[in-house]
Parts: structure tokens; C-alpha cells; sequence
């Protein structure tokens, strides 16, 4: 059995204790005829998934319905005809708020078993892509709600995504998570429970997809990855409900990345063959560019030399189409150089290292927020020692170890870690005095 984190979302929501929510069980069933003497305990066992019988359920509903004030089926607390474990096509909007707001919580608490869980696979990481991609549509996302949301809110919310990003950039994802899942729970969550029409409803839940992403992304750079997995999902369903393509292939984009690091390389090409595909013109020609050139390196990983060139082309073209101030500010990260070194990952993988390395020059070159250019520095770095050049080697990855300071993040620690070895290897003096320059910044604990 697992979990039942609707039916918790909802007595949470409710503001009822355990023992409370079993005597107003008790009540409504005597108005019913029946004669029930449920417990806290009763309550617990539910939810650790277990399902009461007979009316039960549908008095539970009825409970929460009438302290909540509006509508609770069955579905929405997790007992369903599809249990605890519905789909975004089969759950209610409102049941997927009760059960992303409880991620949140339990992120904020630090549950052990959240950073610790792997990435799902097959069919379960496929489906959230594939019904982000069809039907149905939400027709309506309106919701009533005693607070009102309010075009401020919106603004706020779009404005905590920017300082985040900012924030994971110049510090790591493991300084930024507990903020960003922290205003989650403090102003999101209560917002996508408060009263709106339709038109600020789609605006809200794009908003706050933009800001789940960025947990994500924080959770990925944590190595916690079943939970930056589901903040991925959430960030994909709510991007559905906010009507907005292009945000859901953005998202689809941090999925691919995540594959690509999992070693699942089909899946990486599926994943941006959907994003391509369903965003369609609302695609922009920097994500364009970002989602070929991640195809790229799953083809060189792949053996496959033909697909791998041809999409590094379409990623140089698309590159070339990008103008300054006409993207939307979640492909931001898409900076100059950002195609060529991910094309120079892709040649190094197929072996053409002399290609590969005019692609790490010109990265190095592009201007970059302080966390791309350490990316960038680390692949030039494997290129000079690949070509014998141990000395220049040593200096660009003192230079690289100098931008990372600063930032707590495990996804930089790989690449230092990466480096160092590579650089102990090569055994001349310059690369030694480096590793050492290294191993100080790792001497720290995260």
C-alpha cells in the first residue's frame, strides 16, 4: 500500500485533527442508520492507504465536502475507482493541487524517503508527457475560494521564479530548494485554493508551473531525483492547466536533461520529439535550439552519427533565429554558447575531438551566468587533456574551480570530482597544484 496524500492534502485542508475526522464520520453515519465507532486509529490506517468499507468512503467525502464548502468525490481523496495513484487525466484539477501542495509540505518537513527515491521508468515516466500532449483539455479553471486571487498575486509569483533561478545560478540548488519549496507553501499553495475566474486561473497555475520547475531543478542539482521528477510532472500538468505549450515543452526540456544524465537516451529522444512536435509554433527558436542539440548528444550516445549531425544542425540553425528580449523568461538559461558546448559534447562523444574542441572555445568565449561558464570550463578542460595539452588543461580548470566557488550543488561536485581525476592522470606538475586547488573546494561540506 501506499500513501494516501489526497485524503491527507484534504483533512490538512480542513484544519481537522484524526480523532476529529473519525467522530464527524461517526455522526454522519448514525444519520444514515448506521452504527460506527471509528478512532484515530481508523483514520491513520486510511491514510496509509488502506480503504474503509462500504459507505465509508462516501461519508468521508461528505465530511470533508461540508468543511471545505464545496464538492469532494471520491477521486479527490484518493479512493477512487483508480485509488491513490490517479492520472492527471483521470484526478480532478482540484484533487492535483491537494496532491502537489502535500509534496510541498513534505518537502519543506524534509522527509527522508523524498530525496532518497529514484526517478520512476517506463510506462509511469512516460504517461504525464503523453497527457500533457492529448486530451482533454481543462475547459474551465475557475475555482471558488473565501481568498481572492488578484493580478498582484500573479505578479509576485512570476517575480519569485526570476529571483530563484537567479539564486540557483550564483548559489546551487542545494542553498535554494528549502527557499523556493518554502514560498511554495507560504503563497502558492493558498493561492491555487483561492477564489478566481478562469482567465486568472490560467495565468495563476502558469505561474506557479514556472515556479515548480525551478524546485525541480534545485531537487535534480540536490542528486534527489525521483523528487525533481515529480516536480517535473507537477510543473507539466500545471503548465497544461495554465493553456500555455510553450511552458510544458520548457519543462519537457528539463526532463530530457534529466534523462540524458540517467543514462535513458531513447527516452531523451522521444521526450523532445514530443516537445518539438506538441508545442508546435508556440515553441520558441531557443528552446528549439536547446531541445535538438540535447537530441544530439543522445544520438552520439546512441552510436548513431547521422541523427547526431543532423540535429546538431537544426540546433545551430534555431541558435541563429534567437533574438535578444523575445524570449519568455524561462528559456533564459538559453544563453550565446550554450548550443556549442552541448554540440561539443556531442562530437567529443562521437570521437571528433579536434571539432569539439573549436565548439568549447566559442562556449568559453559567449558571455554566461557564473554556473554555465563552470560547465563550460569543465568540458574544454576534458578537451585540452583529451589533445595532450596538460598544462593549458591545469589553467582552465583552476579557472573553473575558481566560478564554483560559492555554490552548493552536487551536479558541480561531479564535475570537479570529474576533472580532478582526469587532471591527476596527466601527472604534470601544473595539474597537481590544481587538484589540490580542487580538493579545498570539496574539502567543504554541502
Amino acid at each position: 500500500m501506499e500513501p494516501n496524500i489526497l485524503l491527507e492534502a484534504l483533512i490538512d485542508e480542513a484544519g481537522v485533527s484524526r480523532a476529529g475526522l473519525a467522530g464527524h464520520i461517526n455522526q454522519a453515519g448514525r444519520a444514515r442508520g448506521l452504527c460506527l465507532r471509528y478512532e484515530h486509529t481508523a483514520v491513520s490506517r486510511w491514510l496509509k492507504g488502506q480503504r474503509p468499507r462500504g459507505q465509508v468512503p462516501d461519508l468521508i467525502c461528505e465530511v470533508l465536502g461540508t468543511r471545505l464548502g464545496r464538492p469532494v468525490a471520491l477521486d479527490d481523496i484518493g479512493m477512487g475507482a483508480s485509488g491513490g495513484n490517479a492520472t492527471a487525466h483521470s484526478m480532478s484539477l482540484s484533487g492535483f493541487v491537494d496532491r502537489a501542495t502535500t509534496l510541498w509540505r513534505w518537502d519543506e518537513q524534509r522527509r527522508p524517503h523524498l530525496a532518497t527515491a529514484p526517478a520512476v521508468t517506463g510506462t509511469t515516466a512516460v504517461m504525464p508527457v503523453w497527457e500533457w500532449e492529448n486530451p482533454p483539455e481543462d475547459t474551465d479553471v475557475s475555482r471558488p475560494g473565501q481568498t481572492r486571487v488578484s493580478t498582484a498575486d500573479i505578479v509576485t509569483l512570476r517575480a519569485a521564479r526570476d529571483h530563484y533561478e537567479q539564486m540557483y545560478r550564483k548559489a546551487g540548488g542545494i542553498a535554494t530548494r528549502s527557499r523556493v519549496v518554502g514560498f511554495l507553501n507560504a503563497r502558492a499553495a493558498p493561492l491555487l485554493r483561492g477564489g478566481c475566474g478562469d482567465e486568472l486561473g490560467r495565468r495563476l497555475h502558469r505561474a506557479t508551473a514556472g515556479l515548480v520547475a525551478v524546485a525541480g531543478i534545485c531537487a535534480y542539482d540536490s542528486d534527489a531525483h525521483g523528487l525533481a521528477q515529480r516536480y517535473f510532472h507537477q510543473a507539466l500538468r500545471l503548465a497544461k492547466a495554465g493553456g500555455d505549450r510553450g511552458l510544458g515543452a520548457y519543462v519537457i526540456a528539463l526532463l530530457v536533461n534529466q534523462s540524458l544524465f540517467l543514462a535513458d537516451h531513447r527516452r531523451a529522444v522521444a521526450f523532445a520529439e514530443a516537445a518539438l512536435r506538441a508545442a508546435g509554433a508556440h515553441i520558441t527558436p531557443a528552446l528549439a535550439a536547446d531541445l535538438y542539440a540535447m537530441q544530439a548528444k543522445a544520438y552520439a550516445r546512441l552510436g548513431d552519427s547521422a541523427s547526431t549531425l543532423a540535429c546538431i544542425r537544426r540546433a545551430e540553425s534555431e541558435a541563429d533565429r534567437v533574438l535578444p528580449g523575445g524570449e519568455p523568461d524561462e528559456t533564459g538559461y538559453v544563453q550565446p554558447g550554450l548550443v556549442d558546448v552541448q554540440v561539443a559534447e556531442a562530437l567529443l562523444t562521437l570521437g571528433d575531438v579536434s571539432a569539439a574542441r573549436q565548439h568549447a572555445v566559442s562556449a568559453v568565449r559567449a558571455p554566461a551566468h557564473d554556473r554555465g561558464r563552470v560547465h563550460r570550463l569543465a568540458m574544454l578542460t576534458q578537451i585540452e587533456l583529451l589533445q595532450g595539452e596538460a598544462d593549458r588543461a591545469a589553467r582552465t580548470a583552476a579557472e573553473m574551480a575558481e566560478g564554483a566557488r560559492g555554490m552548493d550543488s552536487r551536479r558541480l561536485r561531479d564535475r570537479l570530482r570529474s576533472v580532478r581525476e582526469q587532471l591527476t592522470a596527466s601527472g604534470c606538475a601544473e595539474a597537481a597544484r590544481t587538484a589540490e586547488v580542487i580538493d579545498g573546494a570539496l574539502r567543504v561540506p554541502l
